[in-house]
């Protein structure tokens, strides 16, 4: 019983992690490409309109590190409920 409930927390932790990541993606890829380029076309980047670099380039940077984020939050959580990669339960 006590091993189902830390089961349950793990992977509810995990649900919660992957909402809030996918959160932040939404907000960059759909906030600052789309939703508000035209302000930030104001600003230029290396030559390029912001909103532009966003559109292109900004989001995908976001999503790798994301990425990285996302796998220093699993290996801290493992750790937590001592779960071991070879441990299939």
């Amino acid at each position: 019983m006590k091993r189902d409930q830390a089961r349950r927390a793990y992977w509810s932790q995990n649900l919660r992690y992957l909402a809030g990541l996918l959160l932040v993606w939404f907000a960059v890829s759909f906030g600052a490409g789309i939703l508000l380029v035209e302000e930030l076309d104001q600003l230029r980047v290396f030559g390029f309109k912001l909103g532009f670099w966003f559109a292109q380039q900004g989001a995908i940077y976001a999503f790798v590190v994301l990425i990285l984020v996302y796998v220093v939050l699993m290996n801290r959580l493992d750790r937590r409920y001592s779960r071991d990669e070879e441990d299939p339960a």
